[in-house]
């Protein structure tokens, strides 16, 4: 890995390049230098490597040109901070265990050819400085900071006899350690949403509806009053940001938008009307294509609300191709450890619902556009991401076959991605 971009060109010779826009793949050369692409040149012209370049020949060898270069892959919906550990061990482990696991999984996410991740939940603003300051590898991070949950919502991680913090109560562990803030009322709501942008959050996330894994709350419940998710919206827009909103049901994200709610995350219970009117108003749907399986639960109750949520992931797909919704892909893993390679299997999942180009546009471009909604809070808004076009950043994958054609590739990133490069820098090289 060279750890120093700034001063050198990098080459991927020979690719087909797909540039998380347009279905033609055309054959060529991508010139890196430093931090960004610098340009795109045409196989059929006439081509001298800068001097001094990493030069990284794609090619096969007869020559031919079959492997597809592409720009990384960004997961919408992720928990960086809770997606490698337990549940047990977010309760009761020490200090600082969060973090440092949370750091393993951010490796492992770019060694998956995630390059880019939206944070939902939990105290990362901390390591996405590590990893910006280049001292270990991950992907880039736009931080929510703790999930703010009411009292009894989906992010109530106190003991039933607590008394809520409104009332006194103690904070639970989720909110000692940064991945839940329970709020109630509007001043506490203000000032839980302030905190989050204190340290850092790109954008903020509220919980306004019941969950899967929730102790006390069914999927049906409806969550923060009107007033309550106004006072959050328009907080963030003070930064020049936006809120997001856990919701799955009509009723949940029918309040969310009338109150200015610019992304809504999950959505698998509601009906078409509703998804249409997420499309009319330009808000985002931030979804995932659960299936029963990706997690597993102790509890029966969430075993069962799971298998309500995923039942409604075909229709939810479907009506929002229909009616022309914003779509933004994500995981939503959290306390699986064991589990991190189902982020590559879910992101190929969506061939079930859309061709393979038009799914590898949502992972990257169309992303890329939701991530921009940070406005003045987007950390990395110097240059484009998603995209392979001059000016942007250089995150790129080069993969052994066309995705486009065949999307289950890049189930197997370990297998499939022979050159993962993030901000100039060289993360996997198959090619010597």
């Amino acid at each position: 890995m060279n750890n120093n971009p700034e001063s050198s060109h990098l080459v991927l010779k020979n690719v087909r390049v797909f540039d998380g826009e347009n279905d033609r793949l055309e054959p060529g050369h991508v010139v890196v230098c430093g931090r960004h692409i610098e340009r795109i040149v045409p196989h059929t012209d006439t081509f001298a490597e800068p001097d001094g370049a990493r030069v990284i020949d794609c090619a096969g060898e007869a020559g031919e040109i079959t492997r597809v270069l592409m720009p990384g892959l960004i997961d919408a919906h992720t928990h960086l901070a809770v997606a490698g550990v337990s549940a047990l061990e977010v309760l009761t482990g020490p200090d600082g265990l969060v973090h440092c696991k949370a750091l393993v999984e951010a490796r492992r996410m770019l060694m998956r050819g995630f390059t880019s991740a939206r944070d939902m939940g939990g105290p990362t603003t901390a390591i996405k400085n590590v990893i910006d300051s280049g001292d270990f590898p991950g992907p880039r991070i736009y931080p929510s900071n703790a999930a703010i949950s009411q009292t009894a919502g989906h992010g109530d991680f106190s003991a039933v006899y607590d008394a809520p913090t409104a009332l006194g109560g103690p904070l639970s562990r989720a909110d000692q350690v940064g991945i839940m803030r329970v709020a109630d009322g509007t001043e506490r709501v203000l000032a839980a949403v302030r905190e989050q942008l204190k340290k850092g959050a790109s954008q903020v996330k509220l919980m306004a509806g019941g969950g899967v894994t929730s102790v006390y709350d069914d999927l049906d419940v409806v969550q923060f009053t009107p007033e309550e998710l106004r006072v959050a919206v328009r907080a963030a827009e003070d930064w020049g940001t936006y809120v997001a909103v856990h919701v799955f049901t009509t009723e949940g994200i029918k309040r969310a938008l009338d109150a200015g709610v610019r992304s809504i995350e999950h959505g698998q219970l509601a009906d078409e009307e509703t998804v249409a009117l997420i499309a009319s108003k330009g808000a985002w749907l931030s979804t995932q294509p659960f299936a029963e399986g990706d997690h597993t639960f102790p509890d029966p109750r969430s075993k069962e609300k799971d298998a309500r949520v995923c039942q409604g992931v075909d229709h939810l797909f479907t009506w929002a191709r229909d009616h022309g919704a914003r779509l933004a892909f994500g995981t939503d893993l959290l306390f699986a450890p064991d589990a991190g390679d189902r982020q590559s299997r879910m992101f190929a999942r969506l061939d079930r619902y859309m061709s393979p180009v038009d799914a590898l546009r949502v992972g990257t471009s169309g992303n890329a556009a939701l991530l921009r909604m940070s406005g003045n809070r987007d950390p990395y808004g110097q240059a484009e991401l998603g995209v392979v076009r001059p000016g942007a950043w250089a995150d790129l994958l080069v993969v052994e076959g066309d995705p486009t054609k065949d999307l289950s590739l890049l189930a197997d990133p370990e297998r499939n991605l022979s050159v993962i490069v993030k901000d100039g820098l060289t993360y996997r090289n198959r090619f010597g």
